[in-house]
């Protein structure tokens, strides 16, 4: 091979290991401040205990934006990359398959698409990002 194959050779497969690295970014998961919202303590609840709540819809928003919109797209629009939160579920039904998934992540053939947020991420500002994500549902 000579040297100008080597190096598009080269250089395609730092193309490829990098897309595949970073199709999900590399986030690192950012502090919510969560004061202003009723302490919830360790034990995770089936349901949203902050539904239509105007202060966790503010927190829910900023944390929301700096822990999930680089996946899951602005104003949890959908990008292509990730599934179209706005199109959840709303009330407890949507608030079990939520919990499942933050508590859980997302693993399929062995690949991270989703990390377990709730590793990062306390159950209050996980909930009040529920709460955000309910108030700009869509229907489909």
């Amino acid at each position: 091979m000579n040297n100008k194959k080597i190096k598009t050779t080269l250089a395609l497969l730092l193309l490829a290991a990098s897309t595949t690295l970073w199709a999900h970014g590399d986030v690192v998961p950012q502090a919510v401040n969560t004061d202003g919202l009723e302490p919830l303590g360790e034990e995770w609840l089936d349901e949203n205990p902050y539904r239509d709540n105007p202060r966790a819809i503010e927190i829910g928003s900023s944390a929301y934006n700096q822990n999930c919109a680089a996946c899951h797209g602005l104003e949890a629009k959908s990008g292509g990359i990730a599934p179209d939160l706005r199109l959840l579920e709303l009330g407890a039904s949507g608030d079990e398959w939520f919990k499942e998934r933050v508590i859980n992540g997302a693993v399929r053939d062995g690949r991270v698409y989703m990390p377990k947020m709730a590793d990062f991420l306390s159950q209050e500002a996980l909930w009040a990002v529920r709460s955000y994500l309910e108030s700009v549902h869509v229907e489909e």
